[in-house]
């Protein structure tokens, strides 16, 4: 990146990032309002752990049966309308929750059904999104599209879970209506985007070609490393599924409090992703997100034995800063070592990594919360990426000796 020439080499400065960016945000703000109002929804409901961690479960499992199908309809399709579909698609569903709240129809087998919709769209959604970033930028800049676009979705992700608690104190319906507005906005943007037409090889849909981005993470170590070393240290670390849990129960806080709990993450990440957006990691990158893993297990453990929401929050925000790190390090490894004929397929099996290690988390968090109660969950989470963490220092030793992202 040469600073000294923000009119040639900012992101900043192509129209079509913009509107991908804006479109992303706004995805993301309705997509943490929507999901602060179905986890209080839910636990209200049931007060139960195990059914705030089966709503992760609706979410991953049709991320999981789609994962090798929507790869290669990214790579066979129009990128840009995907997304646009998705966007009305997700619109739809949450006017329709806004409707079953609104005439007190609302059950928690309905919003099962929902967030398994929602899951099943955003497995589309998700890597056709990721794969259009390379189309939308230059390759010399990707790296500072990869690190502002994580500023902005954080910064959303501070005010979505915010605006969502607020939204449902003034009535439960109005985080959905908003939701719905902001996805049909995100819409808009995406259809004003315009990139050079691809040019579209559709390969026969055979079992070497759906496989073809698991073959691809495979011979590569590096990344196989990076993003299994995510995978397990977010579906251990998975104590922040039981935020309502620790808001109500533990420190006493209403929805604004798991608001601001849910924030707290996005606060930490994004100042990291501010961070390397401006000084990128240049040197013992590996060694950095082995560090950063490892932080994040530590103050998983912390948040799990606080009892006061100040030092809670606290823990969050450094388990966002340490997890953006991982993110960043991640995302630009697989963009730049992947080509563009196959990034619909990696990107969609690194979402799968993504979406298993957020979503079966929180299924696992939940499950083993209703037993062992949501304390010992998260000290025992923490304690598990920490041993992953040594784990993967010997078992990808190629990862630990990266030296920088460009090389």
């Amino acid at each position: 990146m040469d600073s000294g020439q923000p009119t040639k080499q900012s992101v900043l400065h192509h129209p079509a990032y913009l509107h991908l960016a804006a479109s992303r945000v706004l995805t993301a703000l309705a997509s943490q309002a929507v999901t602060i109002a179905v986890s209080w929804i839910i636990y209200d409901m049931t007060e139960s752990a195990f059914a705030l961690g089966f709503v992760g479960f609706c979410q991953f499992l049709p991320r999981f049966f789609l994962t090798l199908v929507v790869g290669h309809v990214a790579d066979s399709f129009d990128r840009r309308m995907i997304v646009l579909i998705c966007q009305l698609v997700q619109a739809a569903i949450a006017a329709m929750l806004a409707v079953a709240i609104f005439e007190q129809w609302i059950t928690p087998t309905l919003i099962f059904v929902a967030v398994t919709l929602l899951g099943a769209v955003n497995a589309f959604q998700q890597p056709s999104t990721v794969a259009l970033l390379p189309n939308v930028v230059p390759p010399s800049l990707l790296q500072q599209a990869v690190a502002t676009s994580t500023s902005l979705q954080q910064a959303a992700f501070i005010i979505g879970p915010a605006a969502g608690g607020l939204l449902y104190g003034v009535h439960p319906t109005a985080p959905f209506v908003i939701s719905a507005v902001l996805l049909l906005v995100g819409g808009v943007n995406v259809a004003l985007i315009h990139v050079e037409r691809r040019v579209v090889v559709r390969e026969p849909v055979t079992i070497a070609s759906v496989f073809a981005g698991v073959a691809f993470i495979r011979s590569r170590p590096v990344i196989l490393g990076a993003i299994s070393l995510d995978l397990f240290a977010v579906l251990l670390g998975g104590a922040t599924a039981l935020m309502p849990i620790f808001a109500r129960d533990i420190l006493h806080a209403g929805p604004w409090g798991l608001g601001f709990l849910r924030a707290a993450p996005a606060i930490g990440a994004l100042g990291m992703a501010l961070l390397l957006a401006r000084r990128p990691l240049k040197t013992h990158v590996g060694r950095r997100m082995m560090v950063a893993c490892a932080v994040f297990g530590v103050a998983t453990i912390v948040f799990s034995l606080s009892t006061n929401i100040v030092l809670s929050i606290v823990c969050l925000a450094i388990l966002g800063a340490a997890d953006t790190i991982s993110v960043v390090v991640r995302s630009s490894m697989v963009q730049l070592m992947t080509p563009d004929e196959m990034r619909g397929r990696v990107s969609a099996v690194n979402s799968l990594f993504i979406g298993t290690s957020n979503q079966l988390g929180e299924f696992e968090s939940g499950v083993l919360a209703g037993f062992l109660g949501p304390v010992a969950t998260g000290v025992i989470g923490g304690v598990g990426t920490l041993i992953v963490v040594l784990l993967w220092i010997r078992l990808f030793p190629e990862l630990v000796r990266v030296k920088t992202l460009e090389g």
